[in-house]
């Protein structure tokens, strides 16, 4: 991302005058699906992409937003008059953390804010997230507002869901803001309790191959699984399965009578335990065995809760297939989104030429790929 080009193009639109640069980064879950409304584990990272935006402080009421990814023209808005803007859906993410802020009783006047980014809306990698995250940090900095990273964490899924109107859970945000360079998050969805586990990638990097294919099934499939997990847990008698431990789960498993929800369970318990598995390995610096994790974790996926299909599993299984990889899996709900590979540095260029290649004969689609490392959450970057 070109920072002086970004600040030169916020000048021409909004005039001259100091201005600030913030970052705010895209995630990926390294390992961990399907495990979080299941009160278990998921092991997320910020990236190195992400969204960049700059921004000055205005003396009026006026709100203008500009997206280079829209045209670049401004949105002029009035902090008197913050509703769901039906024209411009992608400010709403911006207007949902205005409205938070007041509703704390922040006092804001007007901003001028840019936005640019390096990574696709698309991708799986909660570009809204990262917005929302963006926006919070540039309230709280240009209007010495103080409140604690976690809480803007808070702050920001509740823009999601109550201005935005999407359910989301806590996760997104929860890297996006509390992200550390080189660092993944074990983060426990039932208590929010956080460990920090460092991950020496060295001679590796992560690539993100996005299938770009539309994911029409996401919504109604998700919900099924939901209910064939809830239903699983019942005939357990727990009140959410990641309360047991695999051990536990083969000695219960012939409570549920369904095959297809013993299947749903049996990926959630044993991919809690993934979650675990990986923290340790990467506490001992061993890649390759967290590697290993990340392939099982695609298979059960794959047979176990059925959310993978066609792209995904292409690109994961030809990934399998090249040098220097040490894993890969898909990561966010499935049908559909991106897949994470661990790839040694050497072998990236062709790792994409190559993937690439097997991925359009099979599916005719072309996929995207993305370089990226574990990077710091959301932070101002001209703070001195």
């Amino acid at each position: 991302m070109n920072l002086d080009a970004l600040r030169t193009q916020f000048i021409d639109l909004y005039g001259s005058g100091e201005c600030l640069t913030f970052h705010s980064p895209g995630r990926v879950n390294l390992i961990g699906e399907h495990t979080d409304y299941n009160g278990g584990h998921v092991f997320p990272c910020a990236l190195s992409l992400g969204t960049y935006g700059v921004a000055r402080k205005r003396q009026d009421k006026r709100l203008r937003f500009a997206s280079t990814k829209f045209d670049g023209v401004p949105v002029e808005l009035s902090l008197d008059d913050v509703t769901h803007n039906k024209e411009h859906e992608w400010v709403n993410y911006l207007l949902g953390v205005v409205v938070e802020f007041q509703k704390l009783g922040h006092e804001l006047s007007g901003v001028d804010l840019l936005i640019s980014g390096n990574m696709s809306s698309n991708a799986g990698l909660s570009s809204s997230a990262s917005v929302e995250l963006l926006m919070s940090v540039v309230l709280n900095t240009l209007f010495d507002c103080n409140i604690p990273m976690v809480e803007l964490v808070k702050l920001s899924q509740r823009a999601e869901n109550q201005f935005v109107g999407v359910s989301c859970g806590i996760m997104d945000q929860f890297a996006i803001g509390m992200g550390k360079r080189d660092r993944a998050m074990l983060l426990d969805c039932k208590t929010l309790e956080c460990r920090y586990i460092p991950i020496v990638l060295g001679e590796h990097s992560l690539v993100i191959s996005n299938t770009n294919s539309p994911r029409s099934l996401a919504g109604s499939k998700y919900n099924e699984r939901r209910g064939e997990c809830e239903r699983a847990a019942h005939e357990l008698g727990v009140h959410l399965l990641c309360e047991l431990t695999p051990e536990e789960f083969e000695a219960r498993a012939h409570q549920i009578t369904d095959a297809i929800a013993r299947k749903r369970a049996k990926h959630v318990i044993y991919e809690n335990q993934r979650c675990l598995d990986a923290a340790r390995y990467l506490e001992q610096g061993d890649l390759a065995a967290f590697g290993k994790l990340m392939n099982q974790s695609h298979i059960s996926l794959r047979d176990l809760y059925e959310v993978t299909g066609i792209p995904l599993d292409t690109l994961a299984e030809a990934a399998w297939a090249q040098p220097g990889v040490l894993g890969s899996r898909m990561t966010g709900a499935g049908f559909g989104g991106c897949t994470v590979s661990l790839v040694e540095n050497g072998h990236i260029d062709a790792f994409i030429q190559q993937v690439g290649q097997v991925y359009q004969e099979k599916t005719g689609i072309e996929a995207d790929f993305y370089v990226a490392n574990i990077g710091d959450g959301t932070r101002r970057l001209d703070e001195v």
